[in-house]
């Protein structure tokens, strides 16, 4: 009768170490959210008194008030203008980013090169640094006070990293597309929009994905430009609720906060595979 020894596998420490390290990193990364969601509950005395995650009990209110909206417009009006602002940014920067990345990556014309040079070295220019002549120029046009200094931008290809972040998903396409397509009779515009194009959606997902959130959470550019409460966004319409020279209402505020986080949530979850995708495929060659 024989006995068979049974081997343990040792412990490899080390990994359990990374976990819990990556499970303490989570956690710390994920607190601001949760006291968000706890803070937006909370009745008013203990919003800025309590130091407790959670509170003694739910204020649904804070909620209704949100919703009710500020300054006599709707929430369903600053959510409006959020997504205006935000989808104009959005398709401004897909049609004219991906222009100038295709003339960079594919087309050949001279100064090509200290021209992209010019175009990456902007990225490092402060955007307070132009907006005191964009300003003016838009004020001189009549165009302050409208969504367009927010919109009109994005369609000139004036966000360089994006330019940039497609320029390198491009130039790792083979090439033998656009010459057969060359050969059937296409012209560079027609290469562009039947070839290259569908090819570069995982970029354009991420340029999309990028341009949503942060002009979504903008302020200071559209305190800038927006006067009139019914042209205000979510993110304008937080500061509605803290008055210096009376009671502020941050329960409201916070429950708007939330309201105004959920639609970068499900934007960013609907396409979070493409900006993966993108961000992996857009750094392999340059």
């Amino acid at each position: 009768m024989t006995s068979t020894a049974v081997t343990h596998k040792p412990v490899r420490w080390g990994r359990v170490a990374l976990h819990v390290g990556c499970l303490a990193a989570l956690l710390v990364m994920l607190y601001p959210l949760a006291w968000l969601l706890a803070t937006s509950l909370k009745p008013a005395d203990e919003v800025i008194a309590s130091l407790d995650l959670m509170p003694s009990h739910l204020e649904w209110s804070n909620y209704k008030t949100a919703l009710d909206g500020v300054n006599d417009v709707s929430i369903w009006r600053l959510l409006g203008n959020s997504l205006l602002i935000a989808g104009g940014a959005v398709l401004g920067n897909v049609i004219s980013c991906s222009l100038a990345a295709y003339a960079f990556a594919r087309l050949r014309f001279r100064f090509r090169g200290p021209l992209f040079a010019f175009m990456i070295a902007t990225i490092m220019l402060p955007h307070h640094a132009v907006l005191i002549p964009q300003y003016i120029i838009f004020n001189q046009l009549g165009l302050v006070n409208t969504y367009w200094p927010l919109i009109l931008p994005k369609f000139l290809a004036t966000e360089a990293f994006f330019v940039f972040l497609i320029v390198q998903f491009m130039r790792g396409l083979p090439r033998e597309l656009e010459e057969a397509a060359r050969i059937d009779g296409c012209g560079p515009f027609r290469s562009f929009f039947q070839v290259v194009l569908p090819l570069t959606r995982p970029a354009l997902i991420t340029t999309a994905i990028f341009t949503f959130i942060w002009t979504w959470n903008d302020f200071f550019t559209q305190l800038i430009y927006l006067f009139d409460p019914d042209k205000f966004t979510l993110t304008l319409a937080l500061r509605s609720f803290v008055d210096a020279s009376s009671t502020s209402a941050f329960g409201p505020m916070f429950a708007l906060s939330v309201i105004a986080l959920l639609p970068i949530v499900l934007f960013f979850l609907a396409f979070q595979r493409f900006l993966v995708e993108g961000m992996a495929s857009s750094g392999v060659k340059g």
